[in-house]
């Protein structure tokens, strides 16, 4: 009787981890589902991108540390997004997080959207360009004054444009 009870359990608890997946999934996609000003095909951005920029834009990989040129920038000027040149960051928000990706404490207004990634199991907040959807990176609270955010960015998703 015992040894049924807990296969009935251990098979409940499976479905509804199951079930609270397939939700979390579902919430991760909203970044692709939402409308954007900039839409292209998947040849197109195929075409537009280096090969590392579309997977990381597009397919939301992540870049190897200390890997970006852009970790290093450090003149006056705009991050843009390597999808579509939409500023994303002015460079006096820009420091150095020593984590290998260029980092800054505040995006340019309405440059950028949020969703929740669940991709390591716990609830991180992805963040991606708000003209064309393109994953950039993810934003921390662990960051300088005087927001207390880093946002930490990929920088093949980004190009620079000095001042």
């Amino acid at each position: 009787m015992t040894h049924s009870i807990l296969s009935r359990r251990a098979a409940l608890a499976w479905l509804a981890g199951g079930a609270a997946l397939t939700t979390l999934a579902a919430c991760g996609s909203q970044a692709q589902a939402a409308t954007f000003k900039v839409t292209l095909t998947d040849a197109q951005w195929r075409s537009r991108l280096s090969p590392a920029a579309y997977q990381t834009l597009r397919h939301e990989a992540t870049e190897a540390p200390f890997t970006s040129p852009l970790d290093k920038e450090k003149r006056r000027g705009t991050f843009l997004c390597a999808g579509c040149d939409n500023e994303l960051f002015d460079s006096a928000t820009k420091f150095d997080s020593r984590t290998g990706w260029p980092s800054f404490y505040r995006p340019l207004t309405r440059a950028i959207g949020t969703k929740t990634d669940f991709k390591l199991g716990y609830p991180r907040t992805e963040v991606h360009c708000a003209d064309c959807g393109g994953h950039l990176g993810h934003v921390f609270e662990d960051g300088p004054r005087p927001t207390g955010l880093r946002y930490c960015m990929n920088g093949v998703a980004m190009k620079f444009r000095p001042a």
